[in-house]
C-alpha cells in the first residue's frame, strides 16, 4: 500500500519503515494547505496533529485507513470518515505512565516551589544570614486533596499514583451534570475542595473553557491546576489573572490553545515562579514513544490483514 506519515517529526525518534508499505512516504511536517496533494494516491495515512478534514477527505478518494499517531483524535472528522467508509484507529494509553508521573513531578514542584527555591538559591542564599532560606510557604503533598477531572487511562493512574502517596483523591462529575454518579463527586465540590486540580479529559464543545474566571473564583484559594490534555480546556487568559492574582497558588500547563504557541504569548513572558509550561511533552518518556511506534506498526499491519484494531470510527 502507498503509506504517508504527515507530520513524523512530531515523534523524537524515527518510525520504521510499516511492512504493507509499498511506497513510503515519511514526511516532517505537512502543513494544511499540502494535505491533499501529500495524500494523493495514498490508501493509508498517519497523522499525529495534522488535521484531517472532511473538505481535504472528499478530495481523497483512494483513502481508506487513517492512524492517529497519539490516543487524542480531534484532529480527525471521523464523522465525514464514517461517511466515506474510512477507518480510523488510534493508539490508547500508551502514554498513561509518562503523564502521570508528570502530573505527580509537577505536584511536587509546584506545593514544594522548587522552581523559587531554585533561583533562590543562586540569588538570596549567598547573602542569608541564616544556614537557609525562607521564601514561598512549603506545603506537602501527603494529605493534600486531588481532584481529577476525567477517569480514563491517564486520569485513574494519576489516582493510583497520588493514592500511593497519601493523597486523597475526588473525581470530578461532569460540569452542569443533573445527576452524581457513584464514585464521583459534584463538579463545584471538587473546585471547593480541591488544593490540587489536574485534567484529563478530551476536547469537546463541552469541555472547551471547562477552567474559566467562573471556575477559578470558586475554587479553593491556593490552589494549584494542572494540565496536560488538551489546550482549551482551560480560558489561558483567566489561568494568567489566577495567577497573579494569587486567587490561583500555580499552574503547570504543558498544553496550550495554539500549539506551536506565537513567541508572544503571554504565559511563555509572565516570568511567575508559580507557573511551569513545558511544550508537550508530559507524554514522550523513551518507554512510551516506543510503545506508541510499536502500536502505530502493529495498527497498519491489522488493518493490512483486514482484521482493523483500536479502531475509533
Amino acid at each position: 500500500m502507498n503509506i504517508v506519515f504527515l507530520d513524523s517529526s512530531s515523534l523524537p525518534s524515527p518510525l520504521d519503515r510499516p511492512a504493507a508499505a509499498l511506497s513510503w512516504n515519511d514526511r516532517p511536517a505537512t502543513s494544511a494547505d499540502d494535505v491533499v496533494a501529500s495524500l494523493a494516491g495514498a490508501q493509508i495515512a498517519i497523522t499525529n496533529k495534522v488535521k484531517m478534514t472532511r473538505a481535504a477527505l472528499e478530495q481523497l478518494p483512494e483513502l481508506r485507513f487513517i492512524c492517529v499517531a497519539a490516543t487524542g483524535y480531534d484532529c480527525v472528522d471521523l464523522a465525514a470518515c464514517r461517511d466515506m467508509g474510512i477507518t480510523v484507529s488510534n493508539v490508547p494509553a500508551y502514554s498513561a505512565v509518562s503523564v502521570a508521573e508528570h502530573v505527580i513531578g509537577s505536584i511536587f514542584a509546584l506545593r514544594r516551589h522548587l522552581p523559587g527555591y531554585r533561583q533562590a538559591a543562586s540569588g538570596q542564599w549567598p547573602c542569608s544570614s541564616h544556614f537557609c532560606v525562607h521564601d514561598a510557604p512549603i506545603l506537602d503533598v501527603e494529605g493534600a486533596t486531588l481532584g481529577i477531572f476525567g477517569r480514563g487511562d491517564i486520569g485513574s493512574r494519576v489516582a493510583r499514583l497520588a493514592s500511593a502517596l497519601g493523597m486523597k483523591v475526588l473525581f470530578a462529575e461532569h460540569r452542569g451534570a443533573s445527576a452524581v454518579r457513584s464514585g464521583y463527586h459534584a463538579f463545584d465540590s471538587v473546585l471547593a475542595q480541591a488544593d490540587i486540580l489536574t485534567l484529563h479529559c478530551p476536547l469537546t464543545p463541552q469541555t472547551r473553557h471547562l477552567i474559566g474566571a467562573q471556575e477559578i473564583a470558586r475554587i479553593k484559594p491556593g490552589a494549584i491546576l494542572i494540565n496536560t490534555a488538551r489546550g482549551p480546556l482551560v480560558d489561558e487568559s483567566a489561568v494568567l489573572q489566577g495567577l497573579q492574582s494569587g486567587r490561583l497558588g500555580g499552574a503547570a500547563l504543558d498544553v496550550l490553545a495554539v500549539e506551536p504557541p506565537p513567541a508572544n504569548h503571554p504565559l511563555l513572558h509572565a516570568s511567575l515562579p508559580n507557573l511551569l509550561v513545558t511544550p508537550h511533552v508530559a507524554w514522550a518518556s523513551e518507554s512510551s514513544v516506543q510503545r506508541l511506534k510499536s502500536v502505530i506498526l502493529k495498527n497498519i499491519a491489522a488493518y493490512a490483514q483486514g482484521k482493523p484494531i483500536n479502531v475509533v470510527s
